[in-house]
């Protein structure tokens, strides 16, 4: 009973016990050293409960140099559960997270500083696709690029499988690629920055995107994974990154149009900003013509022009046409909800087929218990929550798309 009462001071919760740390050029360690367990998601994969059993004091740290993110690791505690009671084993914490970090990180911390001395000698891997810049109150403008590569440019097979790593602490459900597959695009964003007279680079972000083959000659970009680490999240860096991986799959003739897969509630929010601004300038989309309800024209525009399958264009009518119509006139904000709810009842509309079936073959207590739940009043009051719901998001996108004017 004495290890059950006792041994609680050895156990750790993991997302507190582990930190995170982007190091740049010519910085000490201890000015780099940050703590973001808050965003870490996946740790119930290698900790049962997110629980490490066996140490006191447990500090896991991973330090990656800004720019080539090579790698410390270090595992840190005071004092081990071995040390206490015999027979009792702690859990395995640095092979756990050897699972994630690939090989070739330093344990040493003198051989890290070195190879941050080396981050000069760090260029972005593929294309330059674009340049923008971003401009703090505080600290100036910066310069940022994105550059699509692939997994024959040299060095960077090693550089992606460091990147992905960062996949495993911020996005849940995440998984590696099978990055030796040549159909995958890879897309990085850097930003670019002085010191000492040395131009230097720093990871910001990445996409990967699968070309899927669509009968006879067209293919099908997928969106797998995206991130924004987090130091540089909230400064508009997914919005250019996405617009910039879209602006390159349009100038290819045998893309037929560009999706996501399974994508997040953030991600959605992300592209309908990102495919509004593009499609606000397509003559399709013009305010004259939004009024006079979602075309075939709008989506062979979207389509032809932009990649944007139907189902987008449909979202990004919707959003332009609620930055086009003025809802104080009742007459308008009617059309305009009709028109939106029509599109929003299609799995209602699929609910009342499916009761007309039931019809012709439940018994009548059966069918009871069905219509009770598809109850017509429920059905309008759940409309016109999620209503209210598509609307919110589409305001909040047309704000944004006015501080892009």
């Amino acid at each position: 009973m004495l290890l059950n009462w006792t041994g609680y001071v050895y156990v750790c919760y993991c997302p507190s016990a582990i930190n995170v740390c982007w190091t740049a050029h010519c910085m000490k360690l201890s000015q780099t050293f940050c703590n973001i367990t808050r965003t870490f998601n996946n740790l119930h994969i290698f900790f049962c409960s997110e629980v490490a059993f066996g140490y006191k004091g447990l500090q896991i740290q991973l330090f990656y140099t800004a720019g080539n993110l090579s790698t410390l690791f270090k595992v840190k505690y005071s004092s081990k559960v071995t040390e206490t009671f015999d027979c009792v084993e702690p859990d395995d914490v640095e092979g756990k997270i050897r699972e994630i970090v690939p090989a070739g990180f330093t344990y040493n911390t003198d051989d890290f500083i070195s190879l941050l001395e080396k981050e000069a000698n760090f260029k972005p891997f593929g294309t330059l696709l674009h340049t923008y810049t971003v401009h703090s109150e505080e600290a100036g403008e910066f310069t940022y690029q994105i550059h699509k590569a692939d997994i024959a440019c040299p060095g960077f097979q090693e550089y992606h499988e460091r990147l992905q790593t960062f996949l495993m602490w911020f996005i849940e459900t995440a998984s590696f690629i099978d990055a030796d597959d040549d159909r995958w695009d890879f897309f990085l964003v850097f930003e670019k920055y002085n010191k000492d007279g040395e131009t230097l680079y720093a990871t910001v972000g990445y996409m990967t995107v699968y070309n899927y083959y669509v009968y006879p000659d067209k293919t099908r970009p997928r969106v797998s994974q995206m991130l924004i680490l987090p130091p540089f999240q909230g400064e508009g860096h997914g919005a250019q990154l996405l617009e910039a991986v879209h602006r390159f799959y349009c100038g290819l003739p045998k893309v037929q149009d560009i999706t996501a897969e399974d994508p997040s509630e953030n991600y959605v929010k992300l592209r309908d900003f990102v495919l509004a601004k593009l499609c606000q300038g397509l003559p399709s989309f013009a305010a004259d013509k939004l009024h006079l309800g979602f075309s075939a024209d709008m989506v062979k525009e979207a389509q032809e022009k932009l990649k944007i399958n139907k189902k987008h264009a449909r979202r990004v009518y919707e959003i332009l046409r609620l930055r086009a119509t003025d809802m104080s006139d009742e007459v308008k904000a009617r059309e305009y909800r009709l028109e939106v709810k029509k599109r929003l009842f299609g799995p209602y509309r699929k609910n009342q087929r499916e009761l007309a079936k039931m019809r012709k073959c439940l018994r009548p207590e059966e069918l009871v218990s069905h219509m009770g739940q598809m109850d017509t009043q429920t059905q309008h009051e759940e409309l016109e929550k999620s209503y209210q719901v598509v609307v919110e998001g589409y305001r909040r996108i047309i704000e944004r798309l006015a501080t892009q004017a």
